[in-house]
């Protein structure tokens, strides 16, 4: 099979450039056309019909789910390009649809390619179709899992996708709609609220002290009382901290207790 045509859709600049480069240095590929938004990747599909669909997952205005749902006419064979957690992966791994993550390594994307050019040549149109179905439903429930709890986060360095391990992580700090996560030496944004972080942390290993603060509770060397019975953390590497006054009954319980 020559000339097979590609659509990849990813919300950043960068990462679309990436994957353009690697699929152009594979012979049997053919036109290789690019998407931001799933709005414009279903425009793309409807009017080209590309054979392959490389499909990032978190997109601004419409997830990869969405596109995969509202797919109009044949379906492509897709690969998805994700920074999902180990949580989801066993999802891909349980259907036919293939995944890279990020940031993609060039042999890992060589082979997942290379399962796509063999999913389309072998398989038929409707159980193409039945395949995404079962693997969009398999996603949606893998996400859903409660609790599930984060080992990891991937943000954005120097253009490229950089994997943070949760335990190299010592707190997270509100700002704005981003969370700034610290670890020894830097100091990392990433798309997401205080909260919904919160909820996907180990209780036992992390906790709130403020409203625009959660602290691993071992880097916590110490806690020095300020005015008005105010209290502040101070960590191992000297930063200071404020516990909020809400927060700081519930961080006496916890840690000042007998």
């Amino acid at each position: 099979m020559t000339g097979a045509g590609v659509l990849v859709v990813d919300d950043e600049p960068l990462a679309r450039r990436r994957l353009v480069r690697m699929l152009a240095k594979l012979d049997w590929i053919g036109p290789i056309l690019e998407a931001k938004d799933a709005a414009e990747a279903l425009r793309s599909i409807a009017e080209t019909e590309p054979d392959i669909l490389l499909l990032d997952i978190q997109m601004p205005g419409g997830s990869g789910f969405d596109v995969l749902e509202r797919l109009p006419g044949r379906a492509p064979v897709v690969v998805f390009v994700t920074a999902f957690d180990h949580h989801a992966l066993r999802a891909f791994e349980a259907n036919a649809v293939d995944y890279v993550t990020k940031p993609v390594e060039p042999a890992r994307f060589a082979h997942a390619l290379e399962r796509a050019r063999l999913a389309l040549e072998g398989r038929a149109q409707a159980d193409r179709l039945a395949e995404l179905a079962e693997t969009v439903a398999a996603l949606r429930r893998a996400l859903e899992d409660k609790p599930r709890l984060r080992r990891e986060f991937w943000v954005k360095a120097r253009g490229d996708y950089q994997r943070l391990a949760l335990d190299a992580v010592t707190w997270f700090q509100a700002e704005r709609d981003y969370v700034r996560i610290h670890v020894a030496g830097a100091a990392h944004l990433y798309q997401d609220s205080l909260a919904g972080i919160e909820r996907s942390l180990d209780g036992e290993t992390f906790m709130r002290i403020h409203r625009g603060a959660i602290v691993r509770l071992g880097a916590i060397a110490r806690l020095r009382p300020a005015p008005f019975g105010a209290l502040i953390a101070v960590l191992n590497d000297g930063t200071e901290l404020r516990v909020g006054r809400t927060y700081g009954p519930s961080v006496r319980a916890r840690l000042l207790k007998p």
